[in-house]
């Protein structure tokens, strides 16, 4: 069973990468012992249960791992990295931040949190990057991440051969998420778009939250989130691919639930509202989206 998580992914051209890891991850990407997309979420997945139910737990790995996430358009690979030893000092960090001090030892005994944070600032002190190339979002899906994708960019597999594409999906397969390279027999919903899109959907979002929001127009983006949304992006090479995966969130909802699901369209068709002035459809739409995540996010205090 997968973890009820969401992610947001960006794939760098591998021409972006410096040297030695340019060549390293060309050789990975050609590479057949790689785990392939189908199976990656399941063997990070066990990758992590297996740091955790060790005794003591080990919340971060402690070497960066050396596998990623590949796509292939044309003679082009992107190249996602995993980054789980920075992916799990950010949760941890933001663990202990959410968590009672009290409470942290019965998840993992002070002298694991204090290696954990060694080991943090020796990263950081020696200039390595904080920035991760995948974002997680357990329960549910940000509405913020909606934003960088178009009803068109949507590919959703239901793990019985069927396929919904958008109706008008862009000239290369791949940026749709369903062409041979990249569709995989596993129920997945995802959306893909090129980053220059991303960045211009999430600026034109950014520009019209913050000149309509305030005269009584509701919706469901808040400018800080979108401000870091775009900043997170910004930092990537203009040329990449941004991709969001519903991920295990897909196990929680039935075939209906994601046909049905047009959540990226009712953000579109709200912001669109908020830019014309119409308050009420603005209102509408985003408490639209609200309704239909309010029983998944519900779903993490069941029992």
């Amino acid at each position: 069973m997968l973890p009820y998580a969401a992610y947001l992914r960006v794939y760098e051209p591998v021409t972006a990468f410096p040297e030695p890891a340019r060549t390293l991850w060309t050789a990975y990407a050609e590479s057949r012992r790689r785990p392939k997309r189908v199976r990656a979420l399941e063997v990070e997945h066990q990758e992590a249960l297996q740091r955790l139910v060790a005794d003591p737990p080990e919340p971060a790995p402690e070497l960066e791992s050396q596998d990623a996430y590949v796509r292939k358009s044309g003679d082009t690979i992107y190249i996602c990295p995993w980054g789980t030893r920075l992916r799990s000092w950010l949760a941890y960090e933001r663990f202990r931040e959410r968590t009672p001090a009290r409470l942290v030892p019965m998840f993992a005994p002070p002298a694991v949190t204090e290696r954990v944070e060694r080991d943090y600032e020796r990263w950081k002190r020696a200039g390595r990057t904080l920035r991760p190339h995948i974002l997680t979002s357990t329960w549910h899906v940000p509405p913020t991440w909606f934003v960088p994708f178009a009803p068109a960019e949507r590919c959703l597999l239901l793990g019985d051969g069927a396929t919904d594409k958008g109706r008008s999906a862009p000239a290369a397969p791949e940026h749709a998420g369903c062409g041979p390279r990249t569709a995989a027999t596993a129920r997945t919903l995802i959306y893909v778009t090129a980053m220059a899109e991303a960045r211009r959907r999430v600026e034109g979002a950014l520009r019209i939250v913050r000149t309509r929001v305030g005269g009584g127009e509701t919706v469901t983006l808040g400018e800080g989130r979108l401000e870091e949304l775009g900043r997170w992006l910004s930092e990537f090479h203009p040329r990449s691919l941004v991709e969001l995966d519903y991920g295990g969130l897909v196990h929680l909802l039935d075939d209906r639930w994601l046909r049905a699901d047009a959540s990226v369209a009712e953000t579109a068709v709200a912001l669109a509202a908020l830019e014309r002035g119409e308050a009420e459809l603005a209102v509408a739409m985003s408490t639209r989206l609200l309704d239909r995540w309010r029983p998944v996010r519900a779903l993490e205090s069941a029992n």
